[in-house]
């Protein structure tokens, strides 16, 4: 889908096929990306004084948080990357610097674009690829000397070796088997670059110790040359990995860094997990440097900056930055103030209930239950879940929650685990059985585990 159709209301309705409920949230973030293309479409001047309008996801852990900003990222093919915010200290303390947000969000969007231009030029590299091939199962044979050659040699020069492809049909003949697949099981030598590894080094820089990923041989360039492995291998394989060598030689890596810088400073989507993390307490002790020093680096990059990266400069201005925290002990009004007035949006998810967890195990496209009939299904199992089935073990994911940590819709997957043991364990000799998962098979399965709370701590 274009960005041009991807209306607000159409976002939501794309939302809807993978996250159940949370429909405020759904909305903001819609609306949030809607706002991009909005300022992409305004006049030059005026749009590089919009900013994107950042976003403060309220909720407890496993109602879909994470996952409403994925989905978002995904529909927008934007750059996108998940941080946990505790895992930044402030400069002077051991943890990683903030700029390294924006680093990782543009190797990202390279490896995206990178991989976007070797599909378009897929067609030409086969090309390619299948004529070395057949270079190697028929090596050409060299050009016969001209007498003009012949009188240059005489004279102590030496003529440059030409080489001319078979020119009779033996290589026709050749690419056509080869088509056909009758050269499948034959094996061949191709001669393959080596990648490049060398010790890995970090750099101290005036923001902090950051890892920039830096290889020596790269950085002496040609003084060590790029070495060559041979490899045996059967002739598909041969094909694929001389495509992917040629795909390498056609993309051009200074236009791939080119778009990658843009896409992420018009359309990276950055979500800053756990944020309730870097907030102080109630302030009776002091302030916390260390949680209120992260929030104060952390404010250049979400109010709009330029960090310097190995691949140049890239603008943190259009960046859209979601934010999410359960906030149990504090809240959103505890950030500083410069930081909260940098995300206008706030918007709370509800926690999940039985009814939820029934939508959730059946509704969405990749709903648990569709999961596990289609992974027993390549045992040649059939599993069928009836609905008393489906809403026992929404019922148990809803007490188990109630009565100890509600981890939300995460609590789903250690019970359908729990509950598919033996089958799962036992699939591979069950071929060609049907297996009906009914209201009674969860609680034989289930029922002791969640009874002996000790043990229901460990399991589910």
């Amino acid at each position: 889908m274009s960005p041009d159709d991807l209306t607000p209301r159409k976002i939501v309705e794309k939302l809807d096929q993978y996250i159940i409920g949370q429909h405020e949230a759904k909305r903001a973030v819609a609306i949030a990306l809607r706002n991009r293309w909005r300022r992409q479409n305004v006049p030059q001047e005026l749009g590089e004084e919009i900013s994107p309008k950042n976003i403060i996801m309220i909720g407890p852990t496993g109602v879909g948080k994470t996952e409403i900003a994925r989905r978002l990222a995904k529909l927008d093919n934007s750059p996108f990357i998940k941080v946990e915010a505790s895992k930044f200290t402030e400069v002077g303390y051991v943890g990683r610097d903030v700029e390294s947000i924006v680093r990782d969000l543009l190797e990202l969007s390279i490896g995206m674009i990178k991989t976007e231009e070797q599909g378009r030029v897929r067609a030409k590299a086969s090309e390619l690829a299948e004529d070395r091939l057949l270079d190697i199962l028929l090596p050409p044979k060299p050009a016969e000397k001209k007498v003009t050659d012949m009188i240059t040699e005489a004279n102590g020069t030496t003529p440059v070796a030409e080489y001319i492809p078979e020119q009779d049909t033996t290589r026709e003949k050749l690419r056509r088997l080869l088509h056909e697949g009758r050269l499948d099981d034959r094996f061949v030598e191709i001669e393959t670059a080596e990648v490049r590894s060398g010790p890995m080094i970090e750099i101290f820089s005036s923001t902090g110790m950051e890892d920039m990923g830096l290889n020596v041989k790269d950085m002496l360039g040609n003084l060590f040359p790029q070495k060559k492995k041979k490899r045996r291998v059967k002739v598909p394989e041969a094909l694929r990995i001389l495509a992917e060598e040629e795909a390498q030689r056609l993309v051009d890596m200074d236009k791939v860094t080119k778009t990658a810088i843009e896409r992420v400073e018009q359309s990276g989507i950055v979500f800053l997990d756990e944020i309730d993390k870097i907030v102080g307490g109630d302030g009776t002790h002091g302030p916390d440097v260390s949680r209120e020093g992260v929030q104060r680096d952390l404010l250049p990059i979400v109010e709009g900056s330029t960090v310097n990266t190995r691949h140049g400069m890239v603008r943190t201005d259009h960046i859209l930055f979601i934010a999410a925290g359960a906030f149990s002990a504090t809240k959103p009004s505890d950030l500083i103030p410069e930081l909260q007035g940098r995300f206008p949006i706030r918007v709370e998810l509800n926690s999940l209930g039985r009814d939820e967890f029934i939508r959730i195990l059946t509704e969405p496209h990749n709903a648990l239950v569709k999961q596990y009939t289609e992974m027993m299904a390549t045992e040649g199992v059939k599993i069928v879940f009836t609905e008393d089935a489906i809403a026992a073990i929404a019922e148990t994911a809803t007490l188990v929650n109630d009565r100890m940590e509600n981890i939300g819709a995460r609590r789903l997957y250690t019970i359908m685990e729990s509950l598919l043991d033996t089958v799962s364990f036992e699939a591979p000799e069950m071929k060609g059985q049907e297996m009906v998962i009914d209201a009674d098979y969860v609680s034989e399965q289930l029922d002791e585990i969640v009874e002996d709370e000790d043990l229901s701590r460990y399991i589910l």
